[in-house]
């Protein structure tokens, strides 16, 4: 097989703001797999590290892409202990690696990839002003979710309860699941405060209430906190199984959240829900802003899993220009159409 490397920069319908900052913009670099002797069949995966996050976000990101590439093409096989510390170059190659084999989109046999049924999902709301942010929730309630996610910390905290109990005061739990993901935004020494108020609105978890890389202080939260925490930030790094054991049996989380690009593609996220299946630790998965290519991907791996969550792959419409590809949300479910018009090459290389 040969692989090349196409860049392609992608623009956000709106300014999308988390607690580090606005993205108007999205860099992804797109592999082709191709084969002499099977003309006409290829992969096609996604390489998409998020600015500021990713532990491979390096300045030097695509000399080192092209030096996997070019041994991926000399020995034909992925060496994954080798890009242990490359998660999103590992997504990008096991995902076109996968698609060539099986020659399709629907990367594994499931009744998702069949179009029989849908992956529920939760609907998320990015952060703005009060008005904005009321204004998603609006729009996510009459499209008829029953998970709302909120991103906080951005905003007046008070402002932020006054949403979640405007939802509450039309929707109770049973109606609609409340998530909220804090982006580390709380401190240390008030985020227990806040972690009550806010469990006082029977909300489901809250991702990161604070910045990774504090294990002490995360694990007092998670067995003083009253609301469910989930790590997702805190992962990112712990790339070997030794150190993914490491942080859940020294914080041990209510829940770990999964995204592929960020902690080790589709085989390093297998290891996480190993790991998190040991010590009896819930999880979810969720993509990261990447395109409709590695959303597809994403989703059809996720679909193996008899996880009855809602999942976080409802960011594939973000973009002006993105990929075509037979994805829709119908109500509070993404589904995939295995009969609908699937990119090319060639659309891909433009």
């Amino acid at each position: 097989m040969n692989i090349q490397i196409f860049p392609r920069l992608l623009h956000f319908k709106q300014p999308a703001g988390t607690s580090r900052g606005v993205y108007t913009t999205r860099k992804s670099w797109y592999l082709i797999l191709t084969s002499k002797e099977e003309p006409g069949r290829f992969g096609i995966g996604e390489c998409a590290p998020l600015p500021n996050l990713s532990c491979d976000d390096l300045p030097d990101y695509e000399n080192i892409l092209k030096t996997v590439c070019e041994s991926f093409q000399s020995k034909q096989i992925i060496d994954k202990e080798v890009l242990r510390p490359y998660p999103s170059i590992l997504f990008g190659i096991e995902m076109a690696v996968r698609h060539y084999e099986t020659d399709s989109y629907a990367l594994w046999n499931t009744p998702f990839s069949r179009g029989e049924t849908g992956i529920p999902i939760n609907g998320l709301i990015w952060m703005g002003s009060y008005g904005k942010m009321l204004e998603q929730i609006q729009k996510k309630m009459e499209a008829g979710f029953r998970c709302i996610k909120l991103k906080i910390g951005a905003i007046n905290f008070e402002e932020e309860i006054d949403l979640l109990k405007y939802i509450r005061k039309h929707f109770s739990s049973k109606e609609i699941e409340l998530r909220v993901d804090a982006n580390g935004a709380f401190s240390p020494k008030d985020a227990l405060e806040k972690l009550k108020r806010l469990a006082e609105l029977d909300l489901h978890s809250i991702e990161q209430p604070i910045r990774a890389k504090q294990w002490e202080e995360m694990a007092q939260l998670t067995t003083l906190s009253p609301l469910p925490i989930a790590l997702d930030e805190e992962l990112i790094g712990c790339n070997t199984s030794k150190e993914k054991e490491e942080l859940l049996t020294t914080i041990s989380p209510q829940y770990i959240i999964l995204k592929p690009s960020l902690h080790g593609g589709f085989s390093g996220c297998k290891e996480w829900i190993e790991t998190a299946g040991k010590f009896k630790i819930g999880w979810w998965i969720t993509s990261a802003l990447e395109s409709n290519i590695g959303l597809n991907a994403i989703a059809q791996w996720c679909a193996t899993y008899d996880n009855r969550l809602p999942q976080g792959l409802g960011t594939g419409l973000l973009f002006t220009d993105n990929i075509e590809m037979p994805l829709d949300i119908k109500k509070d479910c993404l589904w995939y159409n295995p009969d609908g018009k699937k990119p090319d090459i060639y659309s891909i290389k433009q």
